[in-house]
């Protein structure tokens, strides 16, 4: 009985183990993402409203294309700057689970540079 409580316990461990696993460039993706995330917080807050329409009475969360329609009819060109920010850290986070170090620092300079546009 103990043999099998052991290799349960050890099958458990190795499971919580691998979903735990953190890439070459985990830490500086997670710090990319919080500067971004205060980039746009920011942006958000500085840029233009626009009064509230009919679909937001419907009690259904706006999804990224709404809010990305919405923002290009006020005339706020940083969409597309969010938008190229979102890909750059999708894609340092698809290097960084492939254990691909090298692309995943490229990916987040070019992020870094998008930031400092």
């Amino acid at each position: 009985m103990t043999v099998r409580v052991m290799a349960l316990s050890a099958a458990i461990a190795a499971a919580l183990t691998s979903g735990a696993y953190a890439g070459p460039c985990s830490s500086q993706i997670d710090s990319m993402q919080a500067r971004i995330d205060a980039k746009l917080g920011a942006a958000a807050a500085l840029g233009p409203s626009a009064t509230e329409g009919n679909a937001a009475l419907t009690h259904r969360q706006p999804t990224p294309g709404s809010i990305a329609a919405a923002e290009e009819k006020l005339g706020d060109l940083s969409v597309t700057r969010a938008v190229a920010l979102m890909q750059g850290i999708a894609r340092a986070r698809e290097a960084d689970s492939a254990g691909d170090k090298s692309a995943c620092e490229q990916a987040l300079a070019d992020v870094e540079r998008a930031i400092a546009e």
